[in-house]
């Protein structure tokens, strides 16, 4: 089982780490912009980071659906149900993404206002948010057809298009910037003092650079993953006469993906109204890209999490679709243990080594005295999340997403939210405290993940 796993995961981990060092990129570059911006940006791109996994959770909604049915279909032989699934999700894939496009579009101005930017850093967000719009129908495409690969356990692909993408997202992101690294400011002696790797374009775009850079990944994506689902892979492939939308399996997507997609919408706000607590506290500019900042590096740990998490729910469905429920357990808390001890070493990184990480970003005095003590305080519950990544996957790919809903809106609305207002605002801990509420918070819904994969409901859904 240790070597199926390996080879579901291993693809997808390189996948999720490639989008984490873009992520990493995009703020780099925003931490390289006009000094008179920098800090501006640093906040835009944060905020604009939030956005960036309400697409994921948008995408995922529908894209989970997909994945859970396509697993079981295939663990059963039923590779017809499967190729109808695939066809039916990546139809309604186009017209979701434009919907989640015109979200975007309109949530710019009034996110800007509710997380308490400055002004500069307002239309920063403006531009940022609006230009990724543009992009989420191709968007969509990419990150569902993802998904539907994963269910089919092929990994590889979108780990091979996801290379591609990301290459294409930095080096278009930086030159369409006109951001200019100082070489010499990054730790560890990179480079001599005052080295500079000067932008050899003329767009100087800034902000909107960065996010016309990923749109433009997006769209490389997009055709790369409908040629490989065409061109499909052992007994499943895209087939156009079943991307014509039929209301049987549009509901099956609803069952398992509105749930899903409630689960990620309230955890997202959740999330989203800590940033408010953040401009509250606020005195001036950069809590908000401290916050980011210390995030990005946390996701150097929980992105290979999800990686692990995707190859249990793969596992969980195909094993409860050959009618083997004892496997489909066992495969969970494998992978539970592999996330566990992966996690937690990066959890000590974090916790001796969070002022070289933070120089690596940015140097600003604000983000240097945060950003470390933020990565001592998340790296001390890596163990636990990494737990609660892995069963809630599993859950997932089992179908049981009601239950997941359940138990994250639960401990986000019951304890996360109530702890970092508390901590942060009531007792004036600033954002250390806030960030004692977040990973707090990781310890409570470990717990209630673990009695859910325990009580054993989950292998009884039926999708």
């Amino acid at each position: 089982m240790g070597s199926a796993i390996l080879v579901l995961a291993l693809p997808v981990m390189i996948q999720q780490l490639l989008q984490a060092f873009v992520g990493m990129t995009d703020k780099l570059f925003a931490g390289h912009l006009d000094e008179e911006v920098r800090v501006a940006a640093l906040d835009a791109i944060g905020i604009g980071s939030y956005m960036g996994w309400f697409i994921g959770i948008a995408m995922s909604g529908l894209g989970i659906g997909g994945q859970a049915i396509i697993a079981r279909a295939m663990g059963a032989g039923r590779n017809d149900e499967a190729r109808h699934a695939l066809g039916q999700a990546m139809g309604v894939s186009l017209v979701w993404g434009l919907g989640v496009g015109l979200i975007l579009w309109g949530a710019a101005p009034w996110l800007a206002e509710w997380t308490g930017l400055t002004p500069v850093a307002g239309v920063l967000l403006s531009d940022y948010l609006r230009v990724l719009a543009l992009s989420m129908p191709v968007a969509a495409v990419m990150l569902v057809g993802a998904m539907c690969l994963h269910g089919a356990g092929e990994t590889r692909k979108p780990a091979t298009i996801a290379v591609l993408v990301n290459l294409v997202n930095a080096v278009m992101s930086w030159a369409l910037s006109g951001a200019d690294i100082d070489l010499g400011s990054l730790p560890g002696n990179f480079a001599p003092e005052g080295t500079l790797l000067v932008n050899p374009f003329s767009f100087d775009m800034g902000v909107a650079g960065i996010a016309a850079g990923t749109s433009i990944g997006y769209a490389v994506g997009a055709i790369w993953t409908w040629k490989a689902l065409m061109k499909g892979v052992p007994d499943l492939a895209l087939e156009r006469s079943e991307l014509r939308p039929r209301r049987v399996m549009i509901v099956r997507f609803l069952r398992v993906g509105v749930p899903n997609f409630a689960e990620g919408i309230a955890m997202w706000a959740v999330n989203l109204i800590v940033l408010l607590f953040i401009g509250r506290i606020a005195v001036d500019g950069g809590l908000q890209g401290a916050h980011i900042i210390a995030i990005q590096w946390e996701s150097f740990s929980f992105l290979p999490g999800f990686a692990i998490g995707t190859a249990a729910a793969t596992l969980t469905g195909q094993y409860l679709g050959a009618g083997d429920p004892a496997s489909a357990r066992r495969a969970v808390l494998t992978c539970a243990a592999f996330a566990a001890a992966l996690m937690g070493t990066l959890g000590v990184v974090f916790m001796t080594m969070g002022e070289t990480l933070t120089r690596i970003i940015s140097n600003e005095p604000i983000h240097l005295e945060l950003v470390p003590k933020l990565l001592f305080i998340c790296g001390a519950v890596q163990v636990f999340f990494a737990f609660t990544i892995v069963v809630r996957q599993s859950l997932r790919g089992a179908g049981d997403t009601r239950w997941v809903f359940l138990i994250t809106a639960f401990s986000s609305y019951a304890v996360r939210l109530p702890a970092t207002y508390v901590f942060g605002v009531v007792m004036g801990l600033g954002l250390e405290g806030i960030w004692y509420g977040l990973c707090g918070e990781f310890l409570i819904r470990a717990l209630l993940f673990g009695s859910r994969f325990f009580h054993g409901g989950w292998q009884k859904i039926r999708v």
